[in-house]
């Protein structure tokens, strides 16, 4: 059993854990340091939106904060408003509201019983870790500790290539959009918004901007010009277990089988969803039988595929977006981003289609950059992160998702493992590749938890 314990990041992963751990009857009490970075602890930017408009992508019977508690936020939503059901698919807001009860109950239950938690509203500056235990430093305070674990989430997003300095100095080329939403009025002057990137990143964003800026045109602009498919109106589970796919896939780990054997098989089923939901727990298997070649022309050539069905957006957000395209305040094209430079009060992109075409031209009032999660360990400006990998404390996934790790969260370095420093969630994408949502991520935390603990 490790009796202190350091966990460095303030969003849902690290709040899953953090609750896990305090859940525990452990033989000693606890020394728990949680370095949150400041801002609300347990929301984070993927729950920090207060906007009603952000709903989750998982029908609430699924969001439980605990794998033991499957009933945990629907529980709480019902406390609200009895006339929820599982099958809805509730804001975003309401999630980060749980998450933050679920911590003060634990916080409340750690006093009762003898736990030294400290909720610590900084970020740490360096992490040294040793064979022995884990040195934390901020600012002018260290603290050695017998395990950490980052639980830090998406890393900050980096501008695209070819986004000139004046660019993004002028302040019309937004990387952060979470942040600019939070200070975003209303105004009713017409103007003419650039999205680059197509994900649920830039549903949402539609979804606020459309509202607080009704006179406002919008372009997005991905690879394909295509929206995330939505959920089926009704839940519907896989007719059978995927044994038998799941094993042709296992025999044949390359893309090309891979993307035959889900084409054939979603043929013979009366919704592809249901395919591509009874891959989820095997997912991970999956992802580590694939060679890193492989990986690589996932990553290439199917990768926008298998996000856009994937990760779905509710009925509901896609009636909305089909009714700003017939309202002609949504076109979608195809292309890749060239460059962007300053043209007087405006910015002028160039695109280029994605199947080699000449390039094209345009102009905006705004552009914001939607192109989701940024995992890239090698090319960070998250100043732990680059202090870790540039003492050679952790190996950057060379693919860009994360860091080495080994399947159970221990980090690595030089090709071994450390035996008290972990991740957990988006850092592992590189080890486990489905590691950003709450069913995965509350699993971690679960097995992780066991392990700190010792039982």
């Amino acid at each position: 059993m490790y009796r202190r314990v350091a966990i460095i990041g303030g969003g849902a992963a690290a709040a899953a854990l953090l609750s896990e751990l305090l859940e525990r009857q452990p033989s000693q009490p606890l020394h728990l340091d949680w370095y949150t970075g400041g801002g609300t602890p347990a929301r984070g930017v993927a729950y920090g939106t207060r906007s009603d408009k952000h709903l989750l992508n998982v029908r609430a019977a699924s969001m439980s904060m605990f794998a033991g508690k499957p009933r945990g936020f629907l529980d709480f939503a019902q406390r609200g408003d009895h006339t929820i059901a599982g099958t809805d698919f509730l804001p975003r807001r309401l999630y980060g509201d749980y998450l933050e009860a679920e911590v003060k109950r634990a916080l409340d239950h750690a006093a009762s019983a003898g736990h030294d938690v400290r909720v610590l509203p900084f970020a740490v500056d360096s992490v040294v870790p040793e064979n022995d235990g884990v040195t934390i430093i901020h600012g002018e305070e260290s603290s050695r500790v017998d395990a950490a674990v980052l639980a830090i989430g998406s890393l900050p997003p980096q501008p695209l290539g070819g986004v000139s300095e004046a660019a993004l100095a002028s302040g019309r080329y937004v990387t952060e959009p979470w942040s600019f939403l939070a200070s975003v009025k209303p105004d009713p002057r017409p103007r003419k918004v650039v999205l680059v990137g197509l994900g649920l990143t830039a549903v949402d964003v539609l979804l606020e901007l459309s509202a607080q800026w009704p006179n406002a045109e919008f372009v997005a602009v991905s690879r394909h010009g295509l929206l995330p498919e939505p959920h089926m109106e009704t839940a519907s589970a896989p007719v059978d277990d995927g044994s038998e796919l799941i094993e042709s896939m296992r025999d044949a780990p390359d893309i090309r089988t891979w993307m035959r054997l889900l084409r054939e098989a979603a043929a013979h089923s009366s919704d592809w969803r249901t395919v591509i939901d009874s891959l989820r727990p095997h997912t991970p298997l999956l992802w580590r039988l694939l060679p890193e070649p492989e990986r690589a022309r996932f990553l290439r050539h199917a990768r926008w595929a298998w996000e856009r069905v994937r990760h779905r957006m509710p009925p509901q957000v896609m009636a909305s977006m089909q009714a700003m395209e017939r309202a002609g305040k949504l076109h979608r094209r195809r292309g890749r981003l060239q460059g962007v430079e300053v043209a007087g009060d405006k910015l002028h992109l160039e695109l280029r289609a994605t199947h080699g075409e000449a390039l094209h031209v345009m102009d905006a009032d705004l552009v914001i950059q939607t192109v989701g999660l940024n995992t890239d360990v090698r090319r960070t400006s998250h100043r732990l992160i680059r202090q870790l990998a540039t003492n050679g404390h952790v190996t950057p996934d060379p693919l860009g998702l994360g860091c080495r790790a080994t399947t159970d969260g221990h980090l690595q370095h030089d090709g071994r493992a450390w035996p008290h420093f972990y991740a957990i969630g988006t850092l592992l994408r590189g080890t486990l590749w489905e590691s950003t949502a709450m069913p995965e991520i509350r699993q971690q935390a679960r097995q992780l938890a066991d392990r700190i603990i010792g039982t």
